[in-house]
């Protein structure tokens, strides 16, 4: 499926701005499951990009307001085409971080003996081999889905994923969370992914998340998993980022100076090319 992607973040402020640094997670790669046709990043400063640590695109900007200017508005743009693949097994390419990095604990994603619990209904003891079984994953993921209920405007960006699991309710954010949380309690590399869903019934869900998880570690062998939709990735998901919670990879990142308070539009439109 060919899928054409808008992103708008629209920032107003009070008082002027003087300075601001962002940081940006907004750029699709192309890999096993999407083929990225063209993209496009818009800010208001020049963009200077990198690759994290994580292996993720991303680009930062600077802006340094003059005295006598009266900046009170920050347009950040994100636009392209992907094809998307529906392949949800992959392996990582060579030179990515191990898949033990990802059984640290974060501080949105930690292991916890509640988490270890509840996983052990679905996934049996591993053998050592640092192996895991697809379809206990999947049993996993969709009785997290059924734990922590998909409710909007339930928690916040730092809901961690215990806390989400005692409340029994939060967004995909929290969903995916809560599922890496558990396989890291279980001894499973598991990490966060953001990125954009598809379906023209459920527009909230535009700005998605769901979590790989480690099928075989000495193979850095993965498999890409939808908490909220209990499925595997398919041709509706476009993959942005990936990192061990949402604090490694939002879409947008930064400090500012001046500026006094600040709101935030974001608008996102995902429609078939």
């Amino acid at each position: 499926m060919k899928l054409h992607v808008k992103h708008t973040t629209d920032y107003r402020y009070t008082e002027p701005l003087r300075y601001a640094l962002q940081t940006l997670w907004l750029t699709p790669l192309t890999g096993p499951a999407q083929t990225v046709d063209f993209w496009s990043l818009g800010a208001p400063e020049k963009l200077f990009a990198q690759v994290d640590a994580f292996g993720n695109s991303i680009h930062s900007y600077t802006f340094v307001g003059e005295l006598a200017d009266n900046v009170r508005w920050s347009l950040v743009n994100a636009a392209g085409q992907v094809q998307t693949l529906g392949v949800a097994e992959f392996t990582d390419a060579p030179g990515m971080p191990l898949a033990q990095l990802y059984l640290r604990a974060s501080s949105l994603a930690q292991p916890h003996p509640h988490l270890a619990d509840f996983g052990r209904r679905f996934v049996t003891a591993q053998a050592g081999d640092g192996k895991a079984d697809l379809q206990e994953l999947l049993a996993l993921s969709a009785g997290v889905a059924g734990a922590v209920s998909y409710q909007k405007h339930s928690t916040n960006v730092t809901t961690t994923a215990l806390q989400a699991f005692e409340a029994g309710a939060g967004v995909c954010q929290d969903q995916a969370h809560v599922m890496v949380a558990v396989c890291r309690s279980l001894g499973i590399p598991a990490r966060y992914v953001s990125g954009y869903f598809y379906a023209a019934n459920e527009p909230d869900l535009a700005s998605h998340a769901w979590a790989d998880v480690c099928l075989d570690m000495a193979g850095q062998r993965w498999v890409s998993i939808d908490v909220t939709h209990r499925c595997l990735i398919d041709e509706r998901h476009v993959r942005l980022a990936m990192g061990t919670d949402y604090n490694a990879c939002p879409p947008i990142k930064g400090v500012r100076h001046g500026g006094g308070e600040e709101s935030m539009t974001v608008t996102i439109t995902i429609e078939p090319a």
